[in-house]
């Protein structure tokens, strides 16, 4: 695992893309904070970037420099959760403007997987996180089920993983609007 994380920091400081495990299914990734590697992403994915993608982050003491006001309840909501849970932030701010949702908003997901967080701690930004597919195909729920073209295209294919048959699923997702208002997006 540490040889794949050296390799994947390499390439995504140097604003390439990768094809990653995460705490749900396979991502493909790269930094949060470069425009032109989001947008090969989209590319890559066949996606309008008005549809926003997500940002994976390790720590939850570094949202105030990602969103510029964190309503209350979002901290008690990434504290309860016991299963992967991304918390639509409004206001975002430091990351990619092609990344940002029209209405200024994020998806934010805080993981706990071991891959992701190690990667996280030593990258020291979010990473974009998105399923391993073409934009309205099935997301594959194994490394196996990925395209020959989503591999052939990333810059880097993590091999930590590629071998895990445990079932996941993508996260939760709730939007947050002002007065900490909750609405659940996906279940």
């Amino acid at each position: 695992m540490q040889e794949d994380i050296k390799k994947a920091l390499e390439v995504l400081k140097s604003g390439g893309i990768i094809l990653y495990p995460t705490d749900t299914i396979w991502g493909i990734g790269c930094d949060a904070t470069n425009p032109e590697a989001v947008k090969r992403i989209y590319e890559l994915k066949k996606r309008e970037d008005s549809k926003s993608m997500l940002v994976l982050m390790e720590n939850p003491a570094l949202l105030d420099r990602y969103v510029s006001e964190v309503p209350e309840v979002a901290w008690d909501l990434v504290e309860i959760s016991t299963t992967p849970l991304t918390v639509i932030y409004p206001q975002a701010k430091n990351l990619a403007s092609n990344l940002i949702a029209a209405d200024g908003s994020i998806g934010i997901r805080f993981t706990k997987e071991a891959f992701t967080s190690q990667l996280l701690q030593r990258f020291r930004r979010p990473l974009v996180s998105t399923s391993a597919n073409i934009s309205g195909e099935k997301s594959p729920a194994f490394f196996d089920e990925i395209s020959e073209e989503i591999k052939n295209a990333v810059d880097y294919i993590v091999e930590y993983r590629q071998d895990d048959r445990t079932p996941s699923k993508p996260s939760s997702i709730i939007k947050l609007g002002p007065g900490g208002q909750i609405e659940i997006i996906r279940k």
